[in-house]
């Protein structure tokens, strides 16, 4: 799911990146160019374990890194075909503090571990609790959420690492809200990568493959540990209108 806080005139070219960590953990990189009036924020949810601690999220600085995609992408030569898609807050106690706000490059950025913990957010980062009530399935979601400026901009890949509730799906936020709400579809202009574990498989009507492994075309020092120099990326694309829902691989 990516959401935001208020209105926003336009979002094109989104591009996202995961791979798996350690410990069960994921990357996730996140990337687009957007339109708004007014400073809003980005809202991702995240599968993360029940209850989870404000810190286990860890964002990534890829600031000096403005054009990961750009080199992903040169990893495949052959232009991405559009394959389908794979198919209340309450308030906190007035005692607890506001959550811990971080500068990443040109974001700020925050974690929200619960649905009830966006009361310990800026008022206008937060969403209405009504939409809150149409999104069940993200009621025990923790939520990366990204403050942005307004203006019409490409915004640096927002990157970062987190716990996920199942170790064996890699994540992709893609669920759409950009108007406060819940549609059966949703119009997209993405592009997926992903790097897989080893003896992992991806339909290959739906992903295609790098032509080779990633150090030939990325830049493997800025990326800071999230890209695996050793492995094949796979990308998919997703255009038009389709179901709105998230990926899992």
């Amino acid at each position: 799911m990516c959401c935001f806080s208020g209105r926003v005139e336009k979002v094109a070219d989104t591009k996202i990146f995961a791979r798996a960590s350690k410990d069960g953990r994921q990357y996730l990189v996140y990337s687009m160019k957007f339109k708004a009036d007014d400073a809003v924020a980005m809202i991702l949810p995240l599968p993360v374990p029940k209850e989870p601690k404000e810190d286990a999220v860890k964002f990534v600085n890829l600031e000096k890194y403005p054009d990961l995609f750009d080199d992903l992408r040169r990893g495949f030569p052959i232009p991405p075909s559009d394959a389908p898609p794979a198919t209340r807050s309450g308030d906190k106690p007035l005692s607890a503090p506001p959550l811990k706000v971080e500068k990443v490059g040109s974001f700020e950025a925050s974690f929200v571990p619960t649905i009830k913990d966006f009361a310990r957010l800026d008022k206008r980062f937060r969403l209405p609790d009504d939409v809150w009530e149409k999104l069940g399935r993200y009621k025990d979601f923790g939520f990366a959420v990204f403050k942005l400026k307004a203006g019409e901009q490409k915004v640096h890949p927002m990157a970062f690492e987190f716990p996920r509730r199942d170790a064996t799906k890699l994540f992709f936020p893609t669920v759409h809200i950009h108007d406060g709400k819940v549609h059966a579809k949703a119009d997209f202009d993405h592009l997926l990568y992903c790097q897989v574990a080893e003896g992992q498989s991806l339909p290959m009507f739906d992903w295609a493959e790098s032509d080779s492994h990633a150090v030939n075309f990325v830049k493997i020092d800025k990326s800071q540990g999230i890209v695996e120099k050793n492995a094949h990326v796979y990308r998919r694309g997703m255009h038009g209108k389709l179901k709105n829902e998230d990926v899992l691989v």
